[in-house]
């Protein structure tokens, strides 16, 4: 399933998260795309604010890799610098691990992503507006449909 939204603002983006982070699993994978300053990172700030994160989030670009300990764990990645190096980096046991996978630049790794996730693209329209691709399968598609009433 596919949706695409408008978001018009910081308190709008932070209102998608809100929703999202209701449906949240272990296992859950969120890929996200766009270019840089695009609110990859500020999104996922605003997720882990939802999730009852206390934590400072922020991009974890020479990292990799930020791991956000709760009841159910957030594990952020920025994949970026892994486009040209590959796949050695060892990221499997977070992307199918007991938390919440976020993944900066996803579609640099896609071969190691599972089949059905989440996918969020951001596209700047203006300073303030953004539009979000939305896609998923399976049990993903099911929140999608939430996410458009």
């Amino acid at each position: 399933m596919e949706i695409t939204l408008k978001i018009h603002n910081l308190l709008e983006m932070e209102k998608l998260a809100s929703k999202i982070a209701k449906h949240l699993f272990p296992g859950f994978v969120l890929g996200m795309g766009g270019d840089l300053g695009s609110g990859k990172t500020t999104f996922t700030q605003y997720l882990a604010k939802h999730m009852g994160i206390k934590a400072v989030v922020n991009s974890p670009t020479f990292t990799i890799l930020k791991i956000y300990q709760n009841h159910l764990p957030l594990y952020h990645m920025d994949v970026y610098r892994l486009e040209k190096i590959g796949y050695d980096y060892e990221l499997d046991e977070f992307i199918y691990g007991d938390g919440v996978a976020v993944i900066e630049w996803y579609e640099y790794i896609k071969r190691m992503l599972p089949e059905t996730m989440f996918s969020m693209d951001i596209k700047a329209l203006s300073e303030t507006d953004r539009e979000i691709t939305i896609k998923g399968g399976g049990v993903y598609a099911e929140i999608i449909k939430d996410l458009s009433h």
